[in-house]
């Protein structure tokens, strides 16, 4: 072997050894890299490979229950199955959308909603299709499968309302959660679930909506679920119960037949609110899922608004039953007393203007007692002129006119009872005693609510307690921190036998409306007022009757009652709108009220 090929043979050995140790080391480096991976990171990638495996996903908590006084249910959770879409399991949406609807058919407003919501929503986020599946729907869908790509059954509660329309402006309803309101919650983006929009569902909203839960499903590399690994349903939220009865809610609904208008029952000891009915109402099922456009519109036009709650938000000039606060006022003030009587003409020139009463060949003369009976309005113009409005407006706020009351439904309007400095700030105008007259007999600025006027009778009833209308029943304490107010019990008596004699005394305004229930009679005030003005030329001419007018021109009817009149518990306001009377429409549904309290006797 000559020198040529010994060099071959040297570098040909320096190769296989340094291939031989480029190998060793590179073997090395694989059994380090692998022993790292599967021992020193064996937990890292454990948890990352599960989360290809597991999907942990939300869970709706179960929404608390809501009983009346006597442990009635009035909104519960049912069992819901929904069908969702989970976008970006599925390579063409339309196509399954198209499969869906052949196997499920959805509505124009279903199919708005779905594409709405796929449009602005993350593709991961799932997306409802449809809810309430019956077990045969749900079947289908899962015989299917293979054709639906990205659609999964979701097993959830929905909000039901057994009483439906009879509770609907107190309960008010649940609904989809809207983008103003997801922020800082985390259950936002969860199918299925829903916040309270109004009434107590709203006002409630956070104490009744509980703690959302969560469950781990393992999936399969196309993210259909294969099974449920483990599940934390969550803490359901807590269960209320509010004062209102039910029997009593309904048989106030029922009174009102076909008629527009609200009632308002309280005890007058404790100002728990025992029923509270606007008429006409709406089924808040059908708002859980989201209404449809034209059950919306059928609401949204209907001339005798069934989606306003009456009872608090409806502001109405309280005519004659605003005698009581004027009386009290004027009483308080010394301007009359028992004994003071004023002559009613059946007219009376104030200023350049005529102010007529009711009563057309007027009443003679009247005391304060009297003029409560006949609802006489001569004595009223009379009385709030010597009095004055700044009196009348402390004496109605004190009763509980002309402010919110706070009784947790966040549509409450305040009403309004007038001032010399309200009507300056307002109009930048003086008092006038136009003003005065027309505010005497609760006509003009004032405005007040069901819910003002039943608080102001029970506070002139219990014998001057100022008890706060609530749905919560009040504890010991809470009674016992209710203030007297500063008004004499011999001047709340005067008032009283007034607001008896109109019921029961002969040619009392609302004499027909009378019961007589083992002793137990019934107190009150009635009240009509007008919605449009009467000129001159229609009061010498002859005026229309309210039965020949249009529904919306017709005077609204007013009464307020309480029973035993001996001893109160029970107090009623009536408005029934464009009623024409208040002693001929709303006397008579305030007396079927009173009497079904004392046939439950209410405790």
């Amino acid at each position: 072997m000559n020198s040529s090929e010994n060099e071959k043979v040297k570098v040909l050995g320096h190769r296989t050894i340094f291939l031989m140790l480029f190998n060793l080391v590179a073997f090395a480096m694989i059994v380090a890299r692998l022993y790292y991976l599967q021992v020193y990171e064996a937990d890292k990638y454990k948890v990352m490979s599960d989360k290809n495996r597991i999907s942990t996903r939300f869970l709706v908590p179960p929404r608390g229950v809501i009983y009346d006084r006597n442990g009635e249910v009035i909104a519960k959770n049912d069992q819901d199955f929904q069908a969702l879409l989970i976008a970006e399991q599925t390579s063409d949406i339309n196509q399954t959308l198209e499969a869906f609807k052949n196997i499920i058919p959805l509505t124009v407003d279903e199919e708005t909603r779905i594409l709405k919501d796929i449009k602005n929503k993350r593709r991961f986020i799932p997306i409802k299709l449809k809810n309430d599946l019956s077990w045969e729907e749900v079947a289908k869908i899962e015989l299917n499968a293979p054709d639906l790509p990205g659609v999964e059954i979701n097993e959830g509660l929905s909000r039901i309302y057994p009483y439906a329309d009879l509770y609907a402006h107190v309960l008010g309803y649940v609904g989809p959660i809207s983008d103003a309101d997801k922020k800082d919650n985390p259950l936002a983006m969860v199918p299925g679930f829903k916040i309270g929009k109004a009434g107590l569902e709203r006002t409630l909203d956070y104490q009744l909506q509980g703690k959302g839960g969560t469950v781990k499903l393992e999936v399969n590399a196309y993210g259909r679920v294969m099974k449920e690994i483990e599940r934390n349903s969550g803490v359901q939220g807590d269960s209320v119960q509010i004062t209102v009865d039910s029997r009593l809610q309904e048989a106030a609904y029922e009174a009102f037949g076909e008629e527009s208008g609200a009632a308002v029952v309280l005890d007058v000891r404790t100002g728990e609110i025992l029923a509270l009915v606007s008429k006409p109402s709406f089924d808040p099922n059908l708002f859980t899922n989201g209404i449809s456009y034209k059950h919306w519109n059928a609401l949204l036009n209907n001339e005798r608004t069934p989606l306003v709650d009456k009872a608090v938000s409806g502001q109405y000039s309280p005519g004659s039953t605003f005698k009581v606060v004027v009386a009290l006022a004027a009483l308080e003030a010394g301007v009359i007393n028992v004994g003071t009587r004023i002559y009613c003409a059946g007219g009376m020139d104030i200023g350049n203007i005529r102010f007529h009463c009711w009563k057309h060949a007027g009443h003679g003369s009247l005391n304060v007692v009297e003029a409560l009976k006949y609802s006489c309005d001569i004595f009223f113009y009379e009385t709030a002129l010597r009095v004055g409005i700044d009196k009348i407006h402390d004496m109605a706020l004190q009763l509980g006119l002309g402010e919110p009351l706070h009784v947790g439904l966040d549509n409450e309007k305040g009403g309004l009872i007038p001032s010399k400095a309200w009507k300056k700030a307002r109009f930048d105008k003086n008092w006038t005693p136009g003003d005065a007259a027309n505010s005497g007999i609760g006509q003009g600025y004032v405005l007040v609510t069901p819910l003002q006027l039943a608080t102001m009778l029970a506070r002139v009833v219990n014998g001057g307690y100022a008890v706060q209308p609530t749905f919560i029943k009040p504890t010991e304490a809470d009674l016992k921190k209710i203030k007297r107010l500063d008004i004499s019990t011999r001047h709340i008596e005067l008032v009283k036998q007034g607001m008896f004699e109109v019921v029961n005394g002969a040619g009392g305004t609302a004499g027909r409306a009378k019961f007589n229930i083992d002793g137990a009679v019934m107190g009150g005030k009635t009240g009509t007022t007008q919605v449009r003005r009467i000129s001159m030329k229609e009061r010498l001419s002859g005026i229309i009757r309210d039965e020949q007018l249009p529904w919306k021109l017709r005077n609204h009817a007013w009464f307020m009652g309480f029973t035993p009149v001996d001893n109160p518990r029970y107090a009623v306001a009536v408005i029934v709108e464009h009623g024409s009377s208040g002693s001929g429409v709303a006397a008579p549904i305030a007396s079927k009220i009173l009497q079904k309290a004392l046939e439950l006797n209410i405790k």
